[in-house]
């Protein structure tokens, strides 16, 4: 783009490259009336679960990031199989991640960067995504994944049955306004130095009616008041200063949410902080957080687990051609071996209770 010696805006700027309107694309890869009527009816179970009405354990799993859609889609009908073997005692979302929050730079996921070779062709990611989703809904998994960019769920909401903001972005104004909006339940993550107060302050501000600046479904640019989600809760993921996970740690959640006047449900992310960012060791935390579970602590509504068709992750950017399938290009994941066991032993417990 070509600067005006008398320029003061946009001096840093490249190019402008247009995107479809939110409800271009809604309608060029449209849901069918029975995937709109799954998405409510899991985002309901989702609240039932959140709110104490439905006793079974919420599972949020799945691959760390999406990048090869097949590998994913091979995933997420194994997910579905085991789904269906434990319903009665967990109710399985799948993990559906498109946005990758990085520390500097890297890949910063499927909607940005489809073609994994910083092309960066925005609409080609949105339709992916989009693409994607129904696929995952289609084998009767409802579909998780986390909002980074406050655009983002203008194309994709709609397929989304649960949603969290992450660690970095708990604290952003932004991104408490966009959740207050949100038609699905919403987690939010404690900060990585491990403090959980910005997370309660977080969902106390989703929850209250809020006016931002934003976009229509046409595209426009415009003002966006929202009624408040009522339906969120903190997500424990570790910190800095190690775990949070123990029953102390839970415990002092619960504590901080009550105190707040909010309803105390809490969900543990067993990878990040808590595995030590070593993922063999999600299923200690899961089968401690069952172990808690078991134990009284009606706080706990569920946990999260990083898992894909193989174990660890491979480094990237690297050639297409040298990227091993079914393994993560960003976190480290347990197999589908090793999570089957642990889910199917965590059912087991559980149906000793219900």
């Amino acid at each position: 783009m070509q600067i005006h010696p008398h320029q003061t805006t946009d001096v840093n700027v490249e190019t402008f490259g247009p995107l479809p309107s939110p409800a271009g694309l809604c309608n060029e890869i449209p849901a069918a009336e029975s995937i709109q009527d799954f998405v409510r009816s899991s985002r309901e179970t989702i609240h039932q679960i959140i709110f104490g009405n439905d006793p079974r354990h919420l599972a949020i799993v799945g691959p760390c990031s999406i990048h090869d859609t097949e590998a994913g889609l091979e995933y997420a009908e194994k997910l579905a199989g085991l789904a269906e073997e434990v319903k009665d005692q967990i109710h399985i979302v799948m993990r559906v991640y498109f946005e990758k929050p990085r520390t500097t730079v890297g890949w910063k996921g499927l909607i940005m960067d489809p073609h994994l070779d910083g092309s960066c062709n925005l609409p080609e990611g949105l339709r992916t995504a989009r693409r994607f989703l129904l696929s995952v809904l289609s084998t009767g998994l409802p579909t998780a994944t986390e909002f980074l960019d406050p655009i983002t769920p203008q194309f994709i909401a709609d397929l989304i049955s649960w949603a969290a903001i992450g660690a970095r972005t708990t604290e952003s104004q932004t991104h408490r306004q966009m959740a207050s909006g949100l038609s699905m339940p919403i987690g939010f993550k404690n900060t990585t130095s491990g403090a959980i107060q910005p997370a309660v302050n977080a969902i106390k501000a989703a929850s209250e009616r809020q006016t931002f600046l934003g976009i229509d479904p046409e595209g426009h640019a415009c003002s966006v008041t929202t009624k408040g989600n009522p339906n969120c809760h903190v997500i424990l993921r570790g910190g800095s200063d190690g775990a949070n996970y123990s029953a102390e740690h839970v415990a002092q959640t619960r504590a901080a949410l009550e105190k707040a006047s909010l309803l105390p449900a809490v969900l543990v992310d067993c990878s990040h902080a808590n595995s030590s960012k070593k993922p063999e060791r999600q299923p200690e935390v899961f089968n401690e957080i069952i172990s808690q579970r078991l134990a009284g602590e009606s706080a706990i509504i569920g946990t999260m687990l990083e898992s894909n068709l193989k174990a660890g992750n491979q480094s990237f950017p690297r050639p297409l051609a040298d990227l091993e399938r079914g393994v993560s290009i960003t976190d480290g994941c347990i197999d589908w071996e090793t999570t089957a066991d642990t889910i199917r032993r965590a059912a087991d417990q559980l149906s000793k209770i219900s």
